[in-house]
């Protein structure tokens, strides 16, 4: 079997993925939903209920009625309490909506939404009637961008497609949603890619699963071995080859010019499995986004598990679920160990954008005394966009944000490989992180003049 990866940068990392052989399990449904109005990238949806409303499963409590936001569902029945702030990941509050559940009437869904476990392949909708539902659905990627998916699908003029890949990689240690999302619902996924590639308009399809998912790679390609159109294909294991640039390097050896380029200025349309899966159900079960897979786990969690969860549950219930918070804890995260953030606030509501939740014991999450830079130039061999870590380091703790935006700090996907390689132990990521808030500031004021 030959296995391909992308081209430049990128750094070995050890799996941990002790949830991998776990199959995906239900959590209990919360008393009390939150469901935040920015779930995505783009503008806050805009409430469209009444603190006093009664709400069912999948009842549309907020709209994005801008170009670039996405609308939300209600993922319990129940009452509208208020909408009032809610902690958000970054310490700070925002506008969210709070549903108290109805216990006598808590599977009683809106009557549009087919639940029944039945595969429906065939979609005979229009691209136009595909992408509205997609909208409709408020569904986003999955992958932890949260870009709205219905802009996604509606490539710039110019932008002539002939590809679609689908993100099986999951290169993030410990997180294993997607890979046992993709052993359970395998036929929803590929039932999903080929409604997107007649959305999109693509004769191709490409399925990018890495190595360390076997059975997930035989099994799709059982199930595509008469399809010519979609085709597997098996990649090293290699971070981050989840990102949508060094992914389409490693299937398809294009490469994605700098911004203000994007896949599509390149043929290709990327997204998650998850967000395949979504797609599928809005489509062909008018569900929208009310749920959905997400990893609990650390080295010393009772029971780390892959729960489907409704979306507005605590993050705290679902560390509960998954046996609690282990004595040894030093940091919780929200995502994987490499790009996930710490949690300040275990009240934080589960969002769409929620793939994982990770305990690290005191002893992985304490960082070592941070030392002077030797110049080794193993930040500048492991990055995956050809940046120079240090010198952005350096050019944020000067606060010169002009160094830095000409050395390219938009272009960093925040992977932290530059971080983990680093003898120095220096921060680079928090340091890039920072510098791309700023310079982005920056960048939009600048815009805003003209």
């Amino acid at each position: 079997m030959i296995f391909k990866t992308f081209r430049k940068g990128g750094i070995e990392v050890p799996d941990n993925k002790m949830t991998k052989d776990r199959q995906i399990e239900p959590v209990q449904i919360p008393d009390i939903a939150v469901f935040p109005l920015s779930q995505h990238i783009g503008a806050p949806a805009v409430p469209c209920v009444q603190p006093g409303d009664k709400v069912l499963v999948g009842t549309l409590i907020a709209k994005g009625e801008s170009f670039m936001s996405a609308n939300i569902h209600s993922s319990i029945c129940g009452t509208v309490k208020k909408i009032d702030k809610a902690p958000c990941l970054n310490g700070a509050y925002a506008p969210a909506i709070y549903i108290e559940r109805d216990k006598e009437r808590e599977e009683e869904w809106e009557p549009a939404i087919d639940r029944s476990e039945t595969l429906a392949d065939e979609c005979s909708l229009s691209p136009q009637e595909i992408i509205g539902k997609i909208k409709d659905a408020g569904i986003v990627g999955l992958g932890g961008a949260c870009f709205p998916t219905h802009v996604k699908m509606m490539p710039p003029k110019g932008a002539e497609l002939d590809s679609l890949i689908v993100n099986g990689v999951e290169c993030e240690p410990y997180l294993t949603a997607d890979h046992s999302l993709m052993l359970a619902h395998s036929a929803e996924i590929i039932a999903g890619i080929r409604i997107m590639m007649k959305a999109l308009g693509v004769s191709k399809s490409y399925i990018g699963i890495e190595a360390n998912k076997p059975d997930a790679i035989a099994l799709f390609r059982k199930e595509l071995k008469s399809c010519k159109n979609i085709k597997v294909v098996p990649l090293k294991k290699k971070y981050p080859q989840g990102g949508e640039k060094q992914l389409i390097d490693a299937v398809l050896h294009r490469r994605v010019p700098n911004p203000p380029a994007i896949p599509a200025n390149v043929g290709v349309v990327v997204e998650n499995v998850a967000t395949v899966y979504a797609i599928y159900q809005a489509v062909q079960k008018n569900r929208p986004l009310i749920d959905r897979v997400v990893t609990v786990t650390g080295n010393s969690v009772a029971r780390p598990s892959n729960f489907i969860s409704r979306l507005g549950i605590s993050v705290n219930l679902l560390i509960e679920n998954a046996g609690g918070i282990p004595e040894d804890t030093g940091k919780i995260l929200h995502g994987g160990p490499m790009m996930g953030k710490p949690m300040r606030n275990l009240e934080i509501p589960m969002t769409k954008g929620t793939s994982g939740i990770v305990l690290l014991p005191e002893t992985v999450s304490t960082r070592q005394p941070e030392q002077n830079c030797i110049r080794c130039a193993m930040c500048v061999e492991a990055c995956p966009m050809g940046l120079e870590p240090y010198l952005l380091a350096q050019a944020a703790a000067d606060s010169d944000w002009e160094t830095a935006e000409k050395e390219g700090i938009m272009t960093c996907i925040e992977c932290g490989c530059c971080q983990s390689t680093c003898p120095s132990f220096r921060p680079l990521l928090d340091w890039v992180r920072y510098s791309k808030n700023k310079v982005g500031g920056i960048i939009r004021q600048r815009n805003i003049k003209k």
